[in-house]
């Protein structure tokens, strides 16, 4: 574990080394090109202000006027028909708005049920294995000017509910292996 925690230290600092070196050898203006990349990134932030507010209020909103907790309430009895632990559904919910906020229900489900139970296993993955969606398909088609991107969002959360899925079916199957 030392070993990877000190290379972890340095491989920042080596690839960057790396590059100038490349750079110099190469006989290029390094820190010029450096320079001109982050006014290029300024620029593209400032362009997706406007996209960010917009997302952000629409998270808040949700949150605020507790229209997620009642999906919740909403969809419980279908998904335990169907063996999803419903007690992550808020979680499965939120996951594609708001990364920030899935961090945050699924830290209540680890306090709650314990990191290595399996609701709090199932937390875990269905935030390794799924996307902030919504986020990330307007902050680019935003970016890039993309109007028609309503398929886009449908096979983006076919990928997360695939995700999703697969995240009870393997902690299901990991937990009875491991009981």
């Amino acid at each position: 574990m030392y070993l990877i925690n000190n290379l972890s230290y340095h491989i920042m600092p080596f690839f960057i080394g790396i590059i100038m070196f490349v750079g110099i050898k190469e006989k290029k203006r390094v820190f010029d090109l450096f320079l001109d990349g982050a006014e290029e990134g300024i620029k593209i932030v400032i362009r997706l202000v406007p996209t960010l507010i917009g997302i952000f209020f629409l998270i808040e909103t949700l949150r605020a006027s507790g229209f997620i907790e009642f999906i919740t309430y909403l969809l419980k009895p279908l998904v335990e028909k169907t063996g999803f632990p419903p007690e992550v559904l808020p979680l499965a919910l939120i996951r594609p708005i708001s990364g920030s906020g899935a961090i945050g229900v699924a830290t209540d489900i680890m306090k709650t049920y314990g990191v290595d139970s399996y609701l709090g296993n199932v937390a875990a993955v269905i935030v390794g294995a799924t996307e902030t969606t919504i986020y990330t398909i307007a902050v680019y088609t935003s970016e890039l000017k993309v109007s028609k991107s309503r398929k886009l969002f449908a096979a983006a959360l076919a990928a997360d509910m695939a995700g999703i899925v697969a995240a009870v079916v393997f902690c299901r199957i990991l937990s009875m292996n491991f009981s």
